[in-house]
């Protein structure tokens, strides 16, 4: 049984190996409720699941250490099971989806830890996982569904709500349910009047599902951004604890989460993953009833890889208005990219990018095409300018 002395114990236990990340105040994220962010971003490994895994492995027996341990995770847990069986003197191996991000594939073997890479998302690297305990008799370290690990999970709760005791709600992402559980549990045994909402990706919502459904049900396939929540199936321990302490969950999708990251990375100069964006996307895009409340949203991990985050920021740009990508057709004749750029600076805009095409078959034979790409500031300057090359007789494609 999850019990606040485990997760009491599991503060004590941390302490040796993490650091206790501060509530940052965000006056600037919501003009409804105050935010206060729980950067774990910050965390050593760069995400909250050291917690859990360090304590779970701090429990095992001389015997079971000597087995060695192994895990599956998309990244973060990987990283924290690692760290924790490095600074243990003990041999981990982790099995990681193929689409796991090259930046957590690397930071897992920086920590000493041997890798096995598996086709398919997080439950195709549980599957080779547990197939690999049975065949080696390696010791598991589940990234969700055990006691211990929600327990070091839980040490969030704690730490929340000391340094912030009038906080009237908690906003936690969901994956397979761990980190909300633990979270949940030792919250409401604090606090009895908070509320905790869970946020999970509309591309994975298993837990969503199950909470509506009244049992977990295994999803056919998972497609999101934020690949530390893309989970199949609810924990079969984490749901009855869900169930019990969780006042609601919501979902968000794709363009939101980049929203997110990008205000995050804008107004706070904080960088989120896609599961750490995931409470704020629900924050920001009036997802939950949080008018007038005193909110901790928590920034779960900031493990992102560069190469996404770059596609993220471009997608976050678009959908504020902040980028504007349009195609006109023009007369093929001298003075049309003139009219076109200065109708575009005359507004403010900035163009980036331009290309001109012939026209195809079909259309006028002397016309051709301009594909152009504008910096804009939001929604409304984006139709100012639609608006000025409309009224200045072009068409827009």
């Amino acid at each position: 049984m999850l019990t606040l002395d485990m997760v009491k114990d599991a503060a004590q236990v941390l302490r040796e190996a993490t650091r206790q990340t501060g509530l940052v105040y965000a006056p600037n994220l919501s003009g409804k409720c105050k935010v206060f962010l729980k950067p774990e971003c910050m965390q050593v490994t760069g995400s909250f699941k050291v917690r859990g895994a360090y304590y779970k492995i701090s429990l095992l027996s001389g015997e079971e250490k000597s087995r060695g341990v192994i895990a599956c995770s998309a990244g973060n847990h990987a990283q924290g099971v690692a760290l924790a069986a490095q600074r243990n003197g003990i041999k981990a191996l982790i099995c990681l989806p193929e689409g796991a991000p090259i930046s957590k594939v690397q930071a897992t073997r920086s920590y000493g830890a041997e890798i096995c890479m598996v086709p398919g998302v997080y439950d195709d690297a549980y599957a080779r996982a547990i197939q690999l305990r049975d065949e080696k008799g390696y010791t598991f370290i589940h990234p969700f569904d055990d006691e211990a690990v929600m327990a070091g999970q839980g040490t969030l709760a704690l730490e929340m709500l000391q340094e912030n005791p009038d906080l009237d709600a908690i906003v936690v992402p969901i994956g397979g349910g761990g980190l909300i559980s633990g979270i949940a549990f030792a919250a409401k045994q604090l606090k009895p009047s908070i509320k905790v909402f869970g946020v999970q990706a509309t591309g994975a919502p298993s837990m969503f599902n199950a909470i509506r459904e009244g049992h977990p049900q295994r999803l056919e396939r998972v497609s999101t951004i934020a690949d530390g929540i893309a989970v199949k199936e609810a924990g079969a321990n984490t749901f009855p604890i869900v169930s019990q302490y969780v006042d609601q969950i919501v979902t968000v999708n794709d363009d939101e989460i980049a929203t997110a990251i990008l205000t995050l990375i804008e107004k706070q100069k904080i960088i989120a993953e896609g599961a750490g964006a995931v409470p704020m996307a629900a924050i920001m895009f009036d997802k939950l009833p949080l008018g007038g409340k005193n909110v901790c949203c928590l920034v779960s991990g900031g493990n992102i890889d560069v190469n996404i985050l770059s596609r993220v920021i471009q997608r976050g740009l678009l959908m504020t208005g902040r980028n504007m990508q349009f195609t006109v057709e023009l007369q093929d004749k001298p003075g049309q990219l003139e009219l076109v750029s200065h109708i575009i600076a005359s507004h403010g805009g900035n163009v980036i990018m331009c290309s001109h095409e012939r026209s195809n078959a079909g259309t006028d034979v002397v016309g051709c095409y301009l594909r152009v790409e504008v910096e804009t500031r939001d929604e409304e300057h984006i139709w100012t300018i639609r608006k000025a090359l409309t009224d200045a007789g072009l068409k827009l494609i």
